[in-house]
Formats: structure tokens, sequence, C-alpha cells
């Protein structure tokens, strides 16, 4: 068979080219630290990748989503604890002071009466605590101010109803309400309200907290408004002891139910933990997925560029060579 020399140059520029294009491919995975580029070079792995991609992305949302929580939740904390506090010490201190019979001036117990309605406005501004553009005692109106204590201390409003005469049911129905969170639980929907069990509810009404409604000897069950209601027997002239130890029990009744809450904000908080914990573990998995359907094996493509490198200069020297002497050569 006859091999001219215009066929001979075709097929070596045929093969210089490939060459170039496999160490321009092989350099770019070194570069990049890819297998691939674009997706028509590894169609499988493209599509693998697209949903590891969109996973880890979803996950790094819900540990976002989670840390805002945990301060959404540390900020409820904050605030049920600094009424605690107070409360333990009106309780405590000035509560059982003022139950001594050597206290029963009436100058000494204006004193106390000033502590008692000076705690209202202070447990008052606490309740109305926020998270960015959030009050965290809202409900589902943390859009709001919550809380507003009347000028004389003898009623609280949440959300514009009385905590301890307003209506019942807007009371109980704002008790109950819910402000779900997606966090990676397989959100399902159950009566266009998401299910509990798929999703987390960071609502804390701040009725729950500090109390609504009365009890059975008529007294308000809200601390605020205990407190207020004790400032003005003590204010009094008249001293109604056996009041006073009425107000005083219902007082810590009150205290004892935000000890419950922070409970119940220390148990979110374990939770989740828990979770974080176990999407960074998710998120530690999935990154090494990605790694082995994208990322090049380094020293494995290092090796393969210098094999690539070595072709290129070894098709490049046989192009020196590529013509043979011919009858031309000879002519004088």
């Amino acid at each position: 068979m006859r091999v001219t020399t215009g066929q001979l140059i075709r097929n070596y520029k045929n093969h210089l080219n490939s060459s170039i294009a496999n160490l321009d491919l092989i350099r770019t995975k070194v570069e990049t630290h890819k297998q691939f580029t674009k997706a028509y070079q590894n169609p499988t792995g493209q599509v693998r990748a697209a949903g590891l991609y969109k996973k880890y992305a979803k996950t790094e949302d819900y540990i976002s989503t989670i840390e805002d929580t945990q301060s959404f939740l540390n900020a409820q904390e904050d605030a049920i604890s600094q009424i605690n506090t107070q409360a333990k010490y009106l309780s405590k201190q000035y509560g059982l002071e003022a139950m001594n019979a050597t206290n029963w001036n009436w100058e000494v117990r204006k004193t106390y009466a000033e502590a008692f309605r000076s705690a209202q406005e202070s447990m008052t501004m606490s309740m109305n605590s926020s998270f960015g553009e959030t009050f965290v005692f809202g409900g589902a109106a943390g859009g709001s101010t919550p809380f507003k204590l009347s000028d004389d201390g003898k009623t609280l409003y949440y959300r514009g109803v009385d905590v301890t005469s307003g209506n019942v049911d807007m009371l109980e129905d704002m008790s109950d309400e819910n402000v779900f969170l997606d966090m990676g639980f397989g959100l399902t929907m159950e009566n266009d309200k998401a299910a509990n069990s798929s999703a987390f509810d960071t609502s804390l009404p701040g009725i729950n907290v500090v109390g609504y409604g009365t009890d059975d000897n008529g007294n308000s069950k809200n601390i605020i408004v205990l407190a207020g209601q004790m400032a003005e027997v003590l204010g009094a002239e008249e001293f109604d002891v056996d009041k006073y130890q009425e107000l005083l029990g219902a007082f810590d009744e009150a205290r004892n139910k935000l000890i419950d809450n922070m409970t119940t904000i220390g148990t979110k908080s374990n939770f989740l933990k828990t979770t974080k914990d176990r999407l960074e573990d998710q998120q530690v998995e999935l990154n090494t997925q990605l790694k082995n359907t994208v990322d090049v094996d380094m020293p494995e493509a290092i090796t393969e560029y210098m094999w690539a490198q070595y072709a290129y200069n070894a098709t490049l020297k046989v192009g020196t060579s590529i013509l043979t002497p011919s009858f031309i050569d000879f002519m004088n």
C-alpha cells in the first residue's frame, strides 16, 4: 500500500491535535482539582453532583436556621431568667420582710410597694424583648409589641387583651399559637398546618410565661399584675395581712410557672443541639460524596499529566523526522 507524504502529514496532525487536547484536558483537571468542568465530559457524574450540591445547600440552610433559632431561644430564656430573678427577690426578700410585724409601718410598706411597682415595669420590658425585628414573646404576631402596662399598673394587656379579665377564648387561642420552622424533619401539612412531628415550634406566647386569667380566689394569675396588686395592698394605710398572704401565694405560683417555661426552653435547646450535630455529620458525609464524585485524586492526576506531557513531547519529536528523503533531495 502506497503511503503518500500528504497522508503521513494529515495523520501526524491528527495525532498531534489529540495529544494537545488530552494534555489540555488533564492540565485543567490538575488546575481546577475537578474531574470534569463541563456536563458533557461526565453526564452521570454531573447529575449526581447536582443532587449532592442541592442536598448540601439544604443542609447548610437547616444548620443556619437552627443557629438563628437557638439565638431566639436564648433571648427568650434570658428574659425569663431576668424576670425570675426579680420575682424571687421580691418573694423571698421583700415579700417575707413585709410579713414581719415590725415592718408594718406605713412608711416602710410604701418602700416595699415602690419596689413591686418598679419590678412591674421592668418585667413588662423584659417580656417585650426582641430578637432582630421579632418580639420573642409575641406568638404568631411577633412583629408587634406584645405587652402594655396601664399607667396605674392595675391592668396588663397582651396584644390588646386584658390578661386578667379579658376575653378568655381569645386568650386561650393566643396561648395555643404556633410558629413552625422546617429543619429537615420531612415537613408535612395537615389541615393547612405543619404537622407537629415534622417541624419545630419556636413560638412561646408571652401569656404562657407570665400567666393569664384568674384563680379560684379571683386573683390574677399574671405575675406582673400580681406585683401591682401586692404593691397596692402594701401601699394602703390599713395593711390587709390576709389579702397580702393570699397574693404572695399566687405570686409564688406564677413564679413556678416561669421556672417551668425555662425548663421547656432548655429541652428545646438540647433538641436543637442534637439536631445540629446530626446535620453537621450529614454535611460531612455529603462533602465526602461530593469529593469522590467531583474532585480528582491529585497524585493520580499529576502522574497522568506527566505522562500526557511526555506523550506530547514525543509527538513533537516525531514531527521533526516525519518527512523522509525524496527524489528531489538527490537532484542537483
